[in-house]
């Protein structure tokens, strides 16, 4: 949705009338993931994508037949080996893909469009066959398991919300069928991974952008103004100028927060760790030699972290990959981390 949703949001106040289609199932290869989204007007203009083929013209014209009719269409396009590059799959495979008129959206829009800016976690739960009075219906779960909206489902709604936050923990999508034949796909928008960088050294400057590329939110922390500066870190999504010991009380260092200290100056270094090797902040990484490392172990020690917290520490911090320049060791630690989320994502 993040790659469609200003244009979607600009058509709705145009009101312009469109078609959302979503892929909601897959089965063998497929070059776009379950939950990629493709947006069509009524007058043939198009964001996004649900494949990299024909595929995508089948579904322009579906998504006409939607318009026209009001009501959703799901869609099954099954691709043999031989055909397979003709409609942008890398081999065989089935895609499945739900067309909604975009009316579908309205109920719960105004709540979505809130949460989505402020890159809150929610699942929005879609009919996608079922009886006709539960067809473009949609139900937001938040992520402390309240509801908006409606899928008329009041016997099943204990079930739907444990299902949404599982598929939100685990940061994927899914289906869940019902015993009346009721069929619904869930798609799990989590909060964004923060990466939060201690210190406006040379190194953070690529580590901002790698980390963009990755999805990751980045929050740039220092008190230094000379260094901390929008024309040296133009991409950053924010800039902190502030001692870590006032900043970082003040974010959420939850799950959703990988921190890295890159200053190798104890005043700025030791009080971001401090708090950070105390908090559920899922990495906490720091710059430096193994030499360095010890001296830093040292002086946690000393001021009272425990054997256990201190074990969190990934330091030297990155993956072994021999880097030398500042972009070949913000890759490595771009890689440390994201082998770290994903393991944490494989065990929820």
């Amino acid at each position: 949705m993040r790659d469609v949703f200003d244009k979607l949001d600009s058509w709705r106040q145009n009101k312009q009338e469109f078609a959302i289609a979503t892929v909601v199932n897959t089965w063998g290869s497929s070059p776009r993931p379950v939950g990629s989204k493709m947006i069509v007007t009524r007058g043939g203009d198009v964001a996004g994508s649900v494949s990299a083929g024909c595929v995508e013209g089948a579904v322009i014209e579906q998504s006409q037949v939607a318009m026209d009719s009001g009501k959703p269409r799901l869609l099954t396009f099954g691709v043999s080996d031989e055909e397979a590059w003709g409609v942008g799959l890398a081999c065989g495979g089935t895609i499945q893909v739900l067309v909604e008129p975009s009316f579908s959206l309205d109920i719960i829009f105004d709540s979505f469009k809130k949460l989505f800016e402020a890159r809150h976690a929610m699942a929005v739960v879609s009919v996608v066959e079922g009886a006709s009075e539960r067809l473009n219906r949609k139900l937001i779960v938040h992520a402390d398991g309240h509801t908006e909206g409606n899928l008329t489902l009041p016997s099943r709604s204990e079930d739907l919300v444990s299902t949404a936050l599982e598929l939100l923990a685990k940061e994927t999508c899914g289906g869940l069928d019902l015993e009346d034949g009721t069929s619904l796909f869930i798609e799990v928008y989590p909060a964004p991974a923060r990466l939060i960088i201690i210190g406006a050294v040379h190194i953070a400057q690529p580590l901002v952008t790698i980390a963009q590329t990755a999805g990751f939110d980045t929050i740039l922390v220092d008190p230094r103004k000379a260094f901390a500066t929008r024309e040296r870190f133009p991409q950053v999504t924010e800039l902190v100028l502030a001692w870590p010991q006032r900043a970082l009380p003040k974010m959420a260092l939850n799950s959703s927060a990988y921190l890295v200290v890159l200053t190798h100056d104890p005043k700025l270094d030791d009080p971001a760790l401090e708090l950070a090797l105390k908090s559920n902040a899922s990495y906490v990484g720091a710059l430096g030699s193994r030499s360095t490392n010890r001296k830093r172990l040292a002086r946690l020690r000393e001021a009272g972290l425990t054997e256990e917290q201190i074990s969190r520490l990934h330091a030297p911090i990155g993956l072994n990959i021999g880097g030398r320049s500042p972009g070949e060791i913000a890759v490595s630690i771009m890689a440390e981390i994201i082998q770290v989320r994903n393991s944490i994502l494989d065990h929820v």
